[in-house]
């Protein structure tokens, strides 16, 4: 099933290219705001599973008559799981096992706006990933029984604001910025996925190809980074864990540019980037320096904060 906010966040369920508004099914639920009634969908799913198919039959609404919102609003966590993938294959051993907290006011959804913020980043970047959707709480989750733990999957940008000074003072001010947590277009349940750890990944930017991987390149399974994520602190229904990314493709984000993801099964995302000081870098992905022998990411080439050569 595929679960979706649209308009003035009445849920719908997604088939083929049309919405069918459910809302009435999942009005006993309590909440203040659909970030509550998500997770308390997500909660108790079964008991709602049933009526939700029922309700989602007939012609629908087009999805292109309607505003489509991110469909987990106001998670309690983002995980982001750190340097998760062999860089195909390329990398001798996997790095150790990390991950950092992203903030809910990240959130934005299809067709949202992430802003670039006034401050000296040596670029801005947005990392292609699957993310998992916790079904139920999640402590000490054993690698062998953590798969069962998952709702769904969706679509996940981790926006990034790399180099800000002081050194080494790093994930929350470059992560956790507002509007650097792209998602959706909607969120599909965990039955609809058949092998999660074989699903290829795409990015492109104003059309041109930049990231293309398969999640078979993990360096640590979706079931480990679960188990290992719950042994630090519990995960409760509606969580987000975003599983990482290959950073071989990443290339600037700037003013202007369209940005589309899509994981096979999950949909495409589209999201647009403004940053009001027009800076400008080049088009360059981190391989394209690595064929040069160039190390990191491309310098900013004009606007604040740009340095002479």
């Amino acid at each position: 099933m595929k679960l979706a906010f649209f308009d003035d966040f009445k849920l719908g369920v997604v088939k083929g290219e049309s919405i069918h508004d459910v809302s009435a099914v999942v009005r006993d639920i309590p909440h203040v705001g659909p970030g509550d009634l998500i997770n308390g969908l997500i909660a108790r799913f079964a008991d709602y599973r049933s009526a939700l198919r029922d309700a989602a039959t007939g012609a629908g609404t087009p999805l292109s008559s309607v505003r489509i919102r991110p469909p987990l609003p106001k998670p309690g966590n983002i995980v982001c799981m750190a340097v998760n993938y062999m860089e195909d294959g390329t990398l001798d051993k996997p790095a150790p096992i990390n991950a950092f907290h992203k903030a809910a006011t990240a959130i934005i959804g299809p067709n949202d706006t992430m802003m670039l913020p006034d401050v000296p980043a040596t670029i801005f970047e947005g990392e292609a990933e699957m993310a998992v959707v916790i079904g139920k709480r999640a402590s000490h989750v054993p690698a062998a029984q953590a798969m069962d733990y998952i709702f769904g999957y969706i679509n996940f940008i981790d926006g990034s604001a790399r180099g800000l000074p002081p050194s080494g003072n790093v994930f929350f001010q470059m992560k956790s910025r507002d509007t650097f947590a792209p998602i959706g277009p909607y969120l599909v349940t965990a039955d609809e996925i058949e092998d999660p750890q074989k699903l290829p990944i795409n990015l492109w930017i104003n059309g041109e190809l930049k990231q293309s991987f398969n999640t078979d390149d993990m360096a640590h399974n979706i079931a480990r980074c679960i188990e290992w994520a719950t042994s630090i602190h519990t995960l409760e229904p509606g969580d987000i864990l975003a599983t990482g990314t290959n950073h071989r493709g990443l290339s600037s984000f700037m003013d202007g540019d369209v940005v589309e993801l899509e994981t096979q099964g999950l949909g495409r995302l589209h999201f647009n980037i403004r940053d009001e000081l027009k800076r400008t870098w080049s088009r360059e992905t981190r391989l394209d320096r690595q064929k040069k022998r160039q190390d990191g990411p491309t310098h900013q080439l004009t606007g604040k904060y740009a340095k002479s050569a």
